[in-house]
């Protein structure tokens, strides 16, 4: 009989889970999702093979639950940063900070190696995790249109491209240089938004 981990049948799942997530990210950053097999996803977590498919009927249902995972965590992480913020550009300068710095510690959105190789079914479901994300910056810009803050705008096309922005922005590791970087997105973001509110220097 295999192991529990953790303390409970319950939580031995969870850790299970969480072992394989951690398992594929690092076995995705070292290699392409095509090329990535169970076997090698099970070694890597320690666990059995048939471990795996008790929590998932395949690879693609294994990555779905990964995106799901990450993206529950970041919009979490989002959210706590902006929930004593009440002023529409303070809470998008946040949004950007935000965006910029979770993306190097969260695995959220699929590039474009991905989309190449999942199906087309798992791929709108990925696309779904996103819009958990967008949600939130449409409620910022939201606000700010009703308040004046930020000029009518169809939603529709602003909320994609900013986040295309953000999303995979790198910025130095140096804290002068991550500073900058910062500020400068901030100030790019508020331009393109067409915030009234002056811009930091």
């Amino acid at each position: 009989m295999p192991k529990i981990i953790g303390a409970s049948l319950h939580e031995h799942r969870e850790q299970t889970r969480l072992r394989l997530f951690d398992a594929l990210s690092r076995l995705m950053a070292e290699q392409g999702f095509d090329a990535i097999t169970l076997a090698q996803i099970a070694a890597e977590a320690g666990v059995g093979r048939t471990a795996v498919y008790n929590h998932f009927s395949d690879k693609e249902s294994l990555l779905l639950g990964f995106i799901t995972y990450e993206t529950e965590q970041y919009a979490v992480a989002l959210q706590k940063a902006l929930d004593d913020i009440d002023d529409p550009v303070e809470r998008l300068r946040t949004y950007v900070r935000q965006q910029v710095e979770l993306a190097s510690s969260h695995h959220v959105t699929p590039g474009p190696e991905l989309r190449t190789v999942l199906s087309r079914g798992t791929q709108q479901r990925m696309r779904e995790h996103v819009v958990v994300v967008e949600r939130i910056l449409r409620g910022i810009l939201t606000a700010g249109i009703e308040s004046g803050v930020f000029p009518e705008q169809d939603l529709d096309v602003t909320v994609p491209l900013v986040n295309a922005c953000l999303s995979g922005r790198g910025v130095a590791e140096d804290a002068a240089g991550r500073e900058r970087a910062l500020e400068q997105t901030e100030a790019f973001v508020l331009r393109a938004v067409g915030a009234t509110a002056p811009v930091r220097a």
